[in-house]
């Protein structure tokens, strides 16, 4: 027999066709086997009590269920939690679960995923980049992450699920890992299986051009760009992999990224202090966001250990905010979360391989 198939690789149109033409078993048990992973957490083929024995037995032969085994959880004093994931070829990556308040005063979560081990980018303010990158997540390590949170956490009820919020913002650029991307996004939005609308999923990207078209041609999510100068030559200081697309080029690219009825682009800006903070940066960012339909995040930098920048200072930030401000732009400061176990913006590198002493 070869090696076992991971059916979490599998999309829904995949699995109906290789229940027909391998295992030749109506399309229909793919309808019911996705209800049992992605609806009921169920991922024991034995358990699954609306199968036949025999397809049972054949599933369990045929494909592995095994999700990323949780190697470390690290909990924030304000209720963040940091998953380290060992990956079935021993590689780690991270998810975040990000704690809210909804109305009904119940937590929810917004989770933030990684879409590669690692990361190419390089910006030198992140410490994911200074991993360097190793490969891509594959759809199956994608979506896996989704169901490794929820089982820990227990959020077993789709009608009224506990994390409500998916953010491609871990490590990785999601979109230099563009045709798994995409075949996530699928998953994540089918009926079949987890049922988030795109309006509950975000995207956040340097910027890759002709990945952004097809993205957007997509509808599958919202988009968050990362921007974090204003100017071509800050950019390609401080992020000079994504600065080998000219932001004009990006800029443009942009004022054609479709957008639905009451969507609106996301701009991330990064606060590094002494760097893009001053009220100069602030005059020319204001230019560009006025230029689209779009809102800001402000984000403060995180410091990590040996970080080449400094966070502003509470009164460079409030001068920040007050130039766009009344330039009539929407500009929200992003409250950083989990800092204090390195889950905060930029701050993902699987500290796990630093110092693997600290699991407990």
């Amino acid at each position: 027999m070869g090696a076992m198939l991971n059916i979490f690789d599998f999309s829904f149109e995949e699995l109906s066709d290789y229940f027909q033409d391998e295992l030749h078993e109506p399309s229909f048990r793919a309808t019911q086997v996705w209800q049992w992973l992605y609806q009921k957490l169920c991922f024991d083929f034995d358990q699954m009590s609306n199968l036949k024995v025999a397809t049972r037995q054949t599933l369990a032969q045929t494909f592995s269920s095994e999700l990323p085994k949780i190697k470390q959880v690290r909990t924030s004093s304000d209720g963040t939690q940091k998953l380290l994931l060992e990956l079935a070829d021993s590689k780690l990556i991270e998810t975040v679960l990000i704690p809210a308040t909804d109305h009904a005063g119940k937590v929810r979560y917004a989770q933030c995923l990684s879409t590669q081990v690692g990361c190419p980018m390089g910006c030198t303010f992140c410490a994911t980049g200074a991993l360097g990158f190793e490969r891509n997540l594959t759809h199956g390590e994608i979506i896996s992450q989704v169901l490794a949170a929820r089982s820990f956490i227990g959020d077993v009820r789709p009608d009224h699920p506990i994390i409500k919020n998916l953010v491609f913002m871990g490590m990785g650029e999601p979109l230099l890992n563009l045709d798994q991307l995409l075949r996530a996004l699928k998953t994540l939005n089918s009926t079949h299986g987890l049922a988030f609308s795109p309006r509950r999923i975000t995207v956040s990207t340097c910027g890759i051009p002709k990945a952004l078209d097809t993205l957007g041609e997509s509808g599958l999510c919202y988009l968050a760009v990362s921007l974090h100068a204003p100017n071509q030559a800050l950019r390609a200081k401080i992020m000079p992999k994504a600065a080998l697309f000219e932001l004009n080029d990006l800029l443009a690219n942009l004022k054609h990224y479709p957008l639905k009825t009451r969507e609106y682009l996301t701009f991330e800006y990064l606060l590094l202090g002494g760097v893009n903070d001053s009220t100069a940066h602030a005059l020319e960012l204001a230019k560009i966001v006025q230029a689209m339909k779009a809102k800001l995040n402000l984000i403060v930098y995180n410091p990590t250990q040996n970080a080449p920048y400094k966070a502003p200072s509470s009164d460079d930030v409030l001068k920040f905010e007050k130039v766009l401000w009344d330039k009539k732009i929407t500009a929200i400061v992003r409250q950083s979360k989990g800092q204090d176990i390195e889950a905060a913006c930029g701050q993902l590198r699987a500290k796990y391989l630093e110092d693997a002493s600290a699991i407990e």
